[in-house]
């Protein structure tokens, strides 16, 4: 149910809300996919991973705190950076499995120093 928490309620637990934890459809890892969304202008702006207790973070902290999967490690953006997410909105879709989290950035998403991570690299369509 997720990974281990530096929670003190318990090692390993959270206190995301049981009713909202009952809806998440989370990966093997127990994470769900959260997409980043400048509120005011519609603007993807980076995809990250929460699990439980990263939800119930952003969701009572208004700062969207991820999982980095490479660092295996709670991350709250901006903390480093200054490119702080002030968090407006956070919706789950309609499969239980995917986050939209509305933010107001603060300087950019990316870590790469982009506004967004979606701008630099944008694929040919077939004509």
């Amino acid at each position: 149910m997720g990974r281990m928490s530096t929670n003190p309620a318990a090692p390993g637990s959270t206190a995301l809300d049981p009713a909202i934890a009952a809806r998440l459809k989370r990966t093997p890892d127990g994470l769900l996919p959260a997409v980043a969304q400048q509120y005011d202008t519609g603007e993807v702006l980076m995809l990250g991973w929460m699990d439980d207790e990263a939800l119930h973070r952003t969701l009572t902290t208004g700062r969207c705190t991820y999982w980095s999967r490479s660092r295996n490690e709670y991350w709250v953006k901006g903390d480093t950076s200054g490119h702080v997410q002030h968090v407006k909105q956070v919706a789950l879709d309609c499969d239980g499995d995917t986050l939209l989290v509305k933010v107001d950035q603060v300087g950019a998403a990316c870590h790469t120093g982009d506004r967004t991570c979606f701008d630099a690299d944008v694929l040919p369509l077939a004509q």
